[in-house]
């Protein structure tokens, strides 16, 4: 038995290196080598070096306030709870199938009493009879002659490497969400500040031109002007109020816990809240993106679960052999020559099955046809989005840098109409003109500033910043 043993091992350790699993050939990248060119677009972008990925998100954001929400839902948030749980659950499945290639040792022990009737006994009288049996052995071992238990290990093994890179996706898409929940809150805080201010304005105004109304110098027509421009203020005074309410909440929501309360004092808007995002070359894209290494971790598992169904089409061997001690009394298992073996090798080999393991196949490499498509998307998704992000930057700088210029402009005309009005040269009409637009530009300038920072952010995301990696990633750690 031991020769026939080391003779099966040997030819396990020989055939072991047979795979049918097909070579791995990466698809080429849809996109092009270089991003876009043109007036929405800064100069010389592509060839910044350094990559988005290697800034950590706490170099990025500078706004103190920031990095401790940031920090509190990569703690607290669902969402990434979830994800990193998938993870040690796929983990768990790659060790279960990676199992399978070697035996699995079990002692058994056993114990039968029987008694036949005199009917029945050769002898015709009543007999009773026992054995009893323990034994170490291996059970049903499959010996992977073919590859096909190490085709399956390695798509578990991809599966797992996809599922990782998903939890990194996650956690860069929240540190961007929460990114911009802070911001949208910090935004629609100076909106109602700046709504607080003008009201205040406004109401002012309205006091002077009613005690003008009284003395009969100013018309009704002024006075309605002056009460409609409050009303308005206050409509918006109460939609602010609630944005910031509502920002607020759908912060907390992406925190999965409540705001400190020794939360550090936010950086106003206008400061240099964020660190310049460098862009890089398209190709590092299948290098930084977490969705492109996942989809890419998905190729590779359709592409081993190929090996495995090729596999399929070849003889299964396995192997059930064990030694133990055999006895018709309890008192005399260990006894001398009560040694037992068992050798019992088997074979299957398919002949008919009614084209099920052709189906199999043929469903196997459409499944890497599927992922090939996926694979290609994602890479065209990353480069759409990382080619927004940088006409985005050009364009949102044209656009605020003509903003403030606009706020300026108009503050100088509210000036001047205020000056006209208050010494009786324009009537009451041109200073609320005056007003409302300067209100609106300064409204304008706030949603202009924040859209700039949103991209910016989203540019950072999209380069696959956001993630600090932990450890190694091994399914065995």
């Amino acid at each position: 038995m031991r020769h026939s043993l080391l003779s099966l091992a040997i030819a396990a350790t020989l055939l072991g290196g047979c795979s049918m699993i097909p070579d791995y050939q990466r698809p080429e990248a849809p996109v092009a080598t270089n991003w876009p060119e043109g007036e929405a677009y800064s100069q010389g972008a592509a060839q910044v070096d350094t990559a988005a990925a290697e800034l950590d998100w706490r170099e990025f954001f500078h706004d103190p306030a920031l990095r401790q929400v940031v920090e509190l839902a990569l703690a607290n948030n669902r969402d990434l709870r979830v994800a990193a749980l998938n993870v040690e659950a796929y983990r768990s499945l790659y060790r279960i199938q990676r199992a399978d290639l070697f035996p699995s040792v079990s002692a058994d022990g056993g114990a039968t009493r029987q008694r036949l009737p005199g009917s029945l006994s050769s002898s015709g009288e009543a007999t009773t009879s026992g054995q009893y049996s323990a034994t170490l052995g291996v059970n049903a071992w499959e010996l992977d002659f073919f590859g096909r238990l190490r085709s399956l290990s390695q798509e578990a093994l991809e599966q797992y490497f996809a599922t990782e890179q998903a939890r990194r996706s996650t956690q860069i898409s929240l540190v961007a969400a929460v990114a911009t929940a802070y911001l949208d809150w910090q935004a629609d805080q100076a909106l109602l500040q700046l709504t607080r201010d003008t009201l205040k304005t406004y109401e002012e105004s309205y006091a002077l031109t009613q005690r003008s109304f009284d003395v009969g110098v100013a018309d009704a027509l002024s006075l309605s002007q002056a009460r409609t421009a409050v009303e308005s203020a206050q409509v918006s005074l109460a939609q602010y109020s609630r944005l910031v309410a509502q920002d607020r909440n759908a912060l907390i929501q992406l925190l999965g816990t409540g705001l400190p309360e020794n939360l550090p004092r936010g950086m106003h808007l206008d400061d240099d809240l964020l660190a310049e995002v460098p862009a890089g070359l398209p190709s590092d894209l299948l290098q930084r993106r977490p969705d492109v290494l996942q989809a890419e971790h998905q190729l590779k598992a359709a592409n081993a679960n190929i090996g495995a169904a090729r596999a399929a089409f070849f003889p299964s061997v396995s192997l059930t052999a064990n030694a133990g001690s055999l006895s018709d009394e309890l008192s005399g298992l260990f006894d001398a020559g009560s040694g037992s073996w068992l050798f019992q090798p088997s074979i299957s080999l398919p002949i008919f099955n009614a084209g099920r393991l052709k189906a199999n196949l043929e469903y196997s490499e459409l499944q890497k046809d599927i992922q090939v498509a996926n694979y290609e998307k994602a890479i065209q998704v990353a480069f759409q989005e990382v080619a927004d992000g940088l006409a985005a930057r050009t364009t949102y700088q044209q656009q605020l840098d003509a903003q403030r210029a606009l706020v300026k402009t108009t503050e100088e005309y509210y000036g001047f109409a205020e000056r006209r009005y208050r010494t009786g040269v324009d009537s009451y009409l041109t200073l609320l003109d005056a007003q409302r637009q300067l209100f609106s530009a300064r409204q304008q300038l706030i949603g202009d500033r924040l859209n700039q920072l949103a991209s910016e952010v989203n540019l950072y995301k999209a380069l696959g910043g956001g993630w600090k990696e932990q450890g190694d990633g091994s399914p065995d750690a």
